[in-house]
């Protein structure tokens, strides 16, 4: 074999430095709920959401969503495409799905796993107050592998939400991890909402939850809130704008595993929304005032990610 002239081996070495290169993350893509679009329909909605400056956006397929679980398979492919063709994505559905047997399950799972969908809200398990939670919490295990199995057959993964409050399977989080236990992460996960674990876990206990989820977690949820108390003298959690309140973002992206992009879903759960945070089909604010409240908030959480050095933010 004849010796390689320096030119050759100056491309070799050059091709293999930017072969080793590791390839720039891209920014996280942000999602809006479409719970809080229900004033508008589906184009209307996308072509809002796109102006205000979202990547996509998290769809409801159920009962009183944007769309009707028993008309899934005829009317989600055509809500997707018309979001996809004002630029966006849809890379995540909301559901009604709890157990393999949910009304419409296989209907919903068939369609987005065809459309490209990878993953999908799912939840939630009720605890029962006068049982065994570890009773209960194996029992749970029977019909979360069903519902991996069928998962599994089409290409998709269930991402339970995670709620606070009593009676809620998943609001100690370390409950949820026991059910979930030993399961492909990647068939049933978690959808990681940062504020109801700060509720639940306080000071400290959400860095916990999070890192103990960390391998589950699939997609995060993201709003803000604090404690108020009532005229009845009862503490209660307050919904407010991204960065008026308890939840510590900065740190939270932090802690993320490296390279996690999503899906980010920002929620509206504060009463100045005008009824979008209850999915009204009306709004008592202006459309605009509605585009510059979630403009803000949306502007504020990049800002955060880019504190937090989530590249691209």
């Amino acid at each position: 074999m004849s010796a390689m002239s320096r030119r050759e081996v100056l491309a070799l070495a050059g091709a293999t430095l930017t072969a080793a290169a590791p390839a720039p993350l891209s920014p996280p893509r942000i999602c809006i709920f479409s719970k809080h679009l229900q004033w508008l329909n589906v184009a209307d909605a996308a072509r809002l959401a796109a102006d205000i400056g979202f990547d996509g956006i998290d769809l409801t397929v159920r009962k009183g969503g944007h769309i009707e679980p028993s008309r899934a398979a005829e009317e989600l492919p055509r809500a997707v495409e018309t979001i996809r063709k004002a630029g966006l994505e849809v890379p995540m559905v909301t559901t009604d799905i709890v157990t393999a047997q949910s009304e419409h399950a296989r209907e919903i799972l068939r369609t987005i796993g065809s459309l490209g969908i990878h993953v999908y809200r799912w939840g939630g398990f009720r605890l029962d107050p006068d049982r065994s939670i570890p009773e209960q919490l194996e029992a749970a295990r029977g019909p979360v592998r069903e519902l991996a199995a069928l998962n599994q057959s089409y290409g998709v993964c269930a991402m339970y939400h995670i709620h606070s409050g009593p009676g809620v399977l998943g609001a100690s989080i370390w409950d949820l991890y026991l059910v979930l236990k030993g399961f492909d992460p990647d068939s049933v996960g978690v959808n990681y909402d940062i504020a109801h674990a700060t509720i639940e876990g306080g000071l400290a206990g959400w860095r916990n939850s999070a890192s103990l989820m960390a391998p589950f977690t699939r997609g995060i949820a993201l709003k803000d809130f604090y404690w108020d108390k009532g005229a009845d003298g009862v503490w209660r959690p307050r919904w407010c704008p991204i960065g008026d309140g308890m939840v510590n973002f900065t740190e939270y992206f932090q802690v993320l595993r490296p390279g996690f992009r999503g899906p980010f879903q920002l929620h509206f759960e504060y009463r100045e929304m005008g009824g979008a945070e209850d999915g009204k089909r009306s709004l008592s604010i202006s459309r605009d005032q509605f585009a510059r409240n979630a403009g803000r908030d949306l502007g504020r959480i990049r800002e955060l990610m880019r504190k937090a050095g989530l590249t691209g933010a």
